[in-house]
Parts: C-alpha cells; structure tokens; sequence
C-alpha cells in the first residue's frame, strides 16, 4: 500500500466525520419549553399553496443546510399590567379597571403558526406591548357592551367576557389568554361609591328591621309560651297522677308475671342443665374412650416403629460389619500374598544368586583341574572329606545302650570274640563312602579304599536299650 492511498484513505476518514458532524448539527431538537418554527423551503399545503415555515413542539426534526433554518420561540408566561383609565360604559360613565393578564404563545394547531409568522424574531418586550394594546382596545369594547351595575355585580360574566373577546383577538398573532385578574373597578363621579353605599344603608335599614321583628315576635312568644306552660303544667299533673296509677297496676301485674316466667325459666333452666350435664358425661366418656384408643393405636404404632427401626438398624449394621470384615479379610489376604510373593520372589533371588555362584565356582574348580572333571570331582571330595567323616562319627555318636547281651559258643575269629565282632559290625552300620557314592551314581576313587566282599553273619546278638 502505497503513500498515496494511506492519504486518499485518512482525506476520505476526515470527509466522512465532518459531514456526520455537520448532519449532527444540523438534527435540531426542540426542548418542552420552545417551539420550534422551522422556515424556508419546508413544503405546500393541502391546497397546493406554499408553506411559510413548520412548527414543532415537543420533537426533533432535521433542518437541511442551504434551503432551510430554524429558530425558536419561547413558551414562557407574559404578564402584563393593564391599567385602564376612563373607559366609557354603556351608562356613558367613564370607569378605571385596573388588571392584570397573563399571556403566552399558543401550542394550539393553526394558532401556533400565527405565532412563527407575526411574532418569530420579536423581542419580549415587543411582543408584550403588542398584547397589551390588543386587550386595551378589547377591555374597551366590553365596559362599553356593559352597566356599571353589571360589571359591579356580576365579575364572573364581566371576567367571562373580556376572556372570550381578549383570547379570540390574541389567537390572531399566536396567543393565548391565560389567566385574567381584576384588582379593583372605580370611577370618577363616584357612582360605584354610591351604589356601595345605597346598598350598605339598605342592608342597614333592612337589618334593623328584622331585629324590630324578631323583639316583637320575642314578646308574643314569651307570652304565648306562659299560657302554654301553665296549662300543660296542669295537665301534665293530672296525667302524671293518673300514669302513676296505672304505671302502678302494671308494675305489680308486671311482678307477676316475671315471678311466673323467672319460675319457668328456673325449671327449664335446671332441667336443660341436667340434660346438657348427662349430655357433657356421655360425651366425656367417648372421648374418653376415643383418646384411650388412639393413645393405645399411638403406642402400638411406637413400638411397631422401634422395633422395626432397631431390627433395620441392627441388620444394616449387620451388613456393614460383614462387608467391613470381608474387607478386611480381602485386604489381610492380599496383604498376605503380596508378601508371600515377596518373599518367594526374595528367595528366588537368592536362591538364584547362590546356584549363580555356586556354578560359577564349580567352573572355576573343573578349569583349575585342566578341564577334568572327575579331577575336579576329586579336588571336591578332598575338600569336603572331613565334613563328610564327621558326619559318619555322628551318626552313632549319642547312641545310648544300657545292656548287651551276647550269646556266644566261645569261638574266635582272627582273634576275635563276638563281642569284639558286634562292635566291629556296629561300627560298620554307619554306610560306607564307596555305598553313597554308588546310591548318587558315582564311583569311589580307588585311592579312597575299595569295597570289601560281604563277611559271614555274626553270631545271635540281642541288644536291649
């Protein structure tokens, strides 16, 4: 990749962020306090007719470089102090209304485009004097529809008034009527003062009069109220003394009979407590009787439940002794061939490294003997012979005889008794080299001595131990 590209590359990077930045300028949104009015090439009407400018309210919206901008106007409340002096009425009386109306651009549809058309890119101030020469001149036009009377009287339909006609004018140039508040309403002739007054004696007047009544009909009534009491005082005596009478027979009849039903009752009483006693036993009873069963079922259950789990609990301990204890066995028996084969192994070893040597040295021995082998057979013999006489002289070595006993005619042989004879064949019990040699297969050297011929039976020997 060449110089030229990687610049080409990094130009076309930095085109591309600058005309996102420029498309992220140029998305305007339109806080909740503003609207929005967006001018220049921004569409027709339904009619065909081109649109001066959209406005927006509460949204965003994206104002194309070149053919279209955007300013905004502020939604906050205008207040503003209407202090009317010398307003003709329709009585041809010059009244003051001082008031106060608070104002605002309109969000309404169709209003809020008045408002981006007469009043975009006016100042407060301006747009507050305009308003304010607007409901100059509609305050005017209502005190003249109206009576001083009327306008006193009745605010409410004066208030009613001047908002519909006010608020209508207002919506021409994108306004709206807020809130209206009338301090005070006086004039120069001193006609309201007047009719305050006219109509302060008349309720003065009228107050008194009403007193001068209510004393009278005070009077009439206290009168009236002595004759009443008197005459209902009297009656009331006489009723009250014949009430007493009577509230006296009724009292005793009345004794009777509650003595005649508290004596029912008692009955009832006792008898239904009789019952419900007899009723609590037997009732008692069978619970009683419920409750032992169940406590003899809980009981059975208990044991059943013990024993069963004891019997489970002794066969799992059981099982596991027997598998802890064939384990054991397994492992001891294991262990034990393990060290069998071990030690069979070890003698194996051993036994082979002896017979190793042992061969070793018998070939060391038949090539010390020239390679002969019955030379070396001899050098064996020669070095084993004491050995091999000791262990003749053993045989009869702990032999022990308490008493022989020799029959003998008497007669000798080369000098010879019997005795001497058994001793001699005693001796000879023990095998012979020449005999051990030929039970191996071998054959005794010659110099070692030759076997002699078999000698005559000796005489009868018995020999008690």
């Amino acid at each position: 990749m060449g110089m030229e590209t990687i610049i080409l590359i990094c130009v076309v990077v930095v085109l591309c962020f600058s005309l996102l930045a420029a498309i992220m300028r140029r998305y305007k949104k339109c806080p909740s306090d503003k609207v929005m009015v967006v001018y220049g090439n921004v569409g027709s009407n339904k009619d065909g007719t081109s649109r001066s400018s959209k406005c927006i309210h509460g949204g965003a919206a994206f104002v194309w470089p070149i053919i279209q901008a955007a300013e905004f106007l502020d939604l906050t409340p205008i207040s503003i102090s209407v202090d009317l002096q010398n307003a003709l009425s329709r009585q041809n009386i010059r009244i003051n209304v001082p008031s106060t109306f608070t104002v605002g651009i309109s969000t309404e549809n169709g209003v809020m485009q008045n408002a981006a058309e007469r009043l975009l890119g006016l100042k407060l101030v301006q747009i507050q004097e305009l308003a304010k020469d607007i409901i100059f001149g509609q305050l005017r036009l209502v005190i003249a529809t109206m009576d001083i009377e009327e306008i006193n009287a009745d605010r409410d339909k004066f208030l009613d008034a001047v908002s519909r006609n006010v608020e209508t004018e207002l919506k021409k140039i994108g306004l709206r009527l807020i809130n209206v508040n009338i301090t005070d309403i006086s004039d120069e002739s001193g006609y309201i003062e007047a009719l305050g007054k006219e109509a302060a004696a008349k309720a003065i007047n009228d107050a008194k009069r009403t007193v001068a009544e209510k004393n009278r009909d005070g009077s009439i009534g206290v009168a009236n109220a002595d004759r009443d009491q008197r005459v209902q005082v009297s009656e009331a005596n006489a009723l009250a003394i014949e009430g007493e009478n009577s509230a006296k027979v009724q009292v005793a009849m009345s004794d009777a009979q509650r003595r005649e039903k508290e004596a029912e009752a008692l009955r009832l009483a006792t008898a239904a407590e009789k019952i419900q006693a007899a009723k609590a036993k037997e009732e008692a009873y069978v619970a009683e009787q419920q409750a032992e069963a169940a406590r003899a079922a809980r009981e059975k259950a208990t044991q059943e439940a013990d024993i069963i789990v004891s019997t489970e609990i002794a066969k799992r301990r059981a099982e596991l002794e027997a598998e802890a204890e064939a384990e054991k066995i397994r492992r001891k028996a294991a262990g034990e061939a393990d060290a069998i084969r071990a030690r069979m192994n070890a003698e194996a070893e051993g036994q082979k490294a002896i017979l190793t040597k042992q061969a070793e040295g018998f070939r060391e021995i038949v090539a010390a003997a020239g390679g002969n082998a019955e030379a070396a057979v001899k050098l064996l013999l020669t070095d084993k012979m004491e050995d091999l006489l000791r262990i003749q002289v053993e045989a009869i070595k702990n032999v022990k005889i308490d008493k022989v006993t020799v029959w003998d005619s008497g007669a000798g042989k080369d000098g010879k008794n019997a005795t001497a004879g058994y001793l001699t064949g005693l001796l000879k019990s023990v095998p012979p080299l020449s005999e051990m040699y030929a039970m191996a297969g071998m054959e005794l050297p010659g110099y070692l001595g030759k076997k002699d011929e078999p000698e005559a039976a000796p005489a009868e020997v018995r020999a008690e131990a």
